[in-house]
């Protein structure tokens, strides 16, 4: 087999992994749908925005380009049972400690969890941190109680836990939103 054709099922082997709904992108990516907001249960514990009926909620089946210094937003999460994450952490069915440096990526981040139980690096405030990869920030789906009735998250979302915003030693005044970069390990 030539280097073409193994180039070839490279990537069809990664279409098959990835699904038809996560598609990965050479520049921007772009809404690729609305989704209608349906309140409910919401939990907002650290401020979690929540779905209002009638809504309409952007959805990406994509995120940016992975580079080594990848612009993100870095929102907080609870991944603790009963927390603002909703159910159990995807990569391992499990909840976690809101003292484990852990995130959630965006849906094309997420890669169909090719970066599940695996450690990025997560650069802010002039600091470097690792936290391993745990859960999809789902950029397709919300407004449910599989998502704590929040809407989806956007494209560029990396979603840490309190763990890892007091690692980075980000003010208390500047938790919920803070500009970041981060790359894989």
């Amino acid at each position: 087999m030539g280097p073409k054709s193994v180039l070839v099922l490279a990537l069809v082997l990664l279409a098959i992994v990835a699904g038809p709904n996560i598609r990965t992108c050479n520049g921007d990516c772009t809404p690729s749908g609305q989704l209608p907001g349906k309140s409910g249960n919401c939990n907002t514990e650290n401020n979690s925005e929540c779905c209002a009926d009638g809504q309409m909620y952007t959805q990406y089946d994509c995120s940016p380009p992975v580079t080594g210094d990848t612009g993100a937003t870095m929102t907080i999460n609870s991944f603790a049972e009963g927390g603002d994450g909703g159910g159990a952490s995807k990569c391992d069915e499990k909840f976690h400690n809101d003292s484990e440096l852990v995130v959630a990526l965006s849906t094309g981040w997420y890669s169909g969890g090719s970066r599940c139980m695996k450690n990025i690096n997560i650069n802010a405030n002039g600091r470097l941190v690792q936290a391993m990869v745990v859960d999809e920030c789902d950029s397709m789906n919300g407004c449910d109680s599989e998502h704590a009735f929040q809407p989806p998250c956007r494209n560029n979302i990396v979603d840490a836990s309190r763990a890892v915003w007091d690692a980075l030693a980000i003010p208390e005044d500047k938790i919920g939103k803070y500009d970041i970069t981060w790359s894989d390990v």
